[in-house]
């Protein structure tokens, strides 16, 4: 057997080792994807309770149109506080999953989006974005109520004023988990399958 003969099978052995490796690996990916089901959104710790009365706030949106938010609704909605900021680039890729949400949801939802600054930049920021039918709120205040220390944050409060649900949402996944979490009756997606196990 020459050596130029033998590096030849050493590297054919070597090429079908690596396939065997490369196989097993995407193999185990598929086991941990099948493993992990959708999170959610990533419910944090600290803040309003999910389950307890929504604090009532009066705000005022860029429109300078009166919003009181928390509290009961004679029209059965609820309501989805969605906290964004003009800076912020995941907020800019969800804006459009929330106009088709509440497109879709409008029969039982409101979305209203809040963030505090400079209102001539969210302004601009509304009509760069084509929110000029989407309430939007300017209040440090109602922030700091919510607890709010990143972004995108959501809460949903039901048409009763009860918090529903809340959490970090980066994706048309984690907004939707929102929905069923209020529509299954636990506070996050996470709890849900907690319980199941």
């Amino acid at each position: 057997m020459t050596p130029l003969t033998l590096s030849v099978i050493v590297l054919w052995v070597v090429v079908l080792a690596l396939l065997a490796v490369v196989f097993a690996l995407t193999r185990q990916l598929g086991v941990l994807h099948e493993r992990i089901a959708p999170v959610g959104a990533l419910m944090l710790n600290r803040g309003l309770a999910v389950g307890e009365p929504a604090p009532a706030v009066d705000v005022v949106d860029l429109d300078g149109a009166s919003i009181r938010l928390g509290a009961a609704r004679a029209d059965g909605k609820s309501t989805l506080l969605l906290f964004v900021s003009p800076t912020c680039p995941v907020c800019k890729t969800l804006l459009p999953i929330v106009k088709s949400s509440g497109k879709h949801e409008r029969d039982w939802l409101d979305i209203i989006l809040a963030s505090d600054g400079n209102p001539d930049e969210h302004r601009a920021f509304v009509l760069s974005q084509g929110l000029a039918n989407v309430p939007y709120i300017l209040s440090a205040p109602l922030g700091m109520t919510y607890q709010v220390s990143r972004l995108p944050f959501a809460a949903l409060v039901d048409e009763a004023g009860i918090l529903r649900a809340r959490g970090l949402v980066n994706s048309r996944e984690h907004l939707e988990s929102l929905f069923e979490a209020k529509r299954l009756g636990v506070a996050s997606l996470q709890d849900y399958f907690s319980a199941r196990k």
